[in-house]
């Protein structure tokens, strides 16, 4: 786990966590940039330095780019998802929050106005409720009233 102080720019903490892996040969890093609003223009700015950062300090990367969507926010999710894609190619989708009474259906509209598909859907509050996406299951449980 790498952190800064409270206020440190988020790129810096990118950057050393870029290196902080490098020099301790792991395969994989996690940035988790929560709380970003897509009507904040300075904090998706910060999104593409974040981005930037990444690419030049490790080549190819990043390598998954997942924007976490809140199934309960309906068609503000479609606008969250233009703004983010074009800021920093979304390469997938987590739609959480598929455990009360949200459907998700606004992630069809996602999928055909954009492209992005949706990875992992987030069905509860514990690690093991953050499952693969199974688009059978999904269209399945629109349509059951029991889900």
């Amino acid at each position: 786990m790498i952190k800064h102080q409270a206020g440190a720019d988020p790129s810096a903490v990118a950057f050393d966590s870029i290196h902080a892996a490098s020099k301790r040969k792991a395969d994989v890093v996690l940035i988790d940039t929560a709380g970003r609003l897509h009507t904040k223009v300075h904090l998706v700015e910060e999104l593409k330095k974040i981005r930037r950062v990444i690419a030049r300090e490790q080549p190819g990367a990043p390598h998954e780019t997942l924007l976490v969507l809140d199934a309960t926010t309906g068609q503000n999710a479609l606008q969250q998802a233009r703004i983010f894609k074009e800021a920093l190619d979304v390469t997938g989708i987590v739609l959480t929050k598929l455990d009360g009474t949200a459907k998700g259906g606004i992630i069809i509209g996602i999928q055909e106005e954009l492209g992005i598909p949706v990875q992992y859907i987030g069905v509860g509050e514990e690690i093991e409720d953050l499952q693969p996406f199974t688009p059978e299951l999904f269209v399945q449980s629109l349509f059951d009233s029991r889900t």
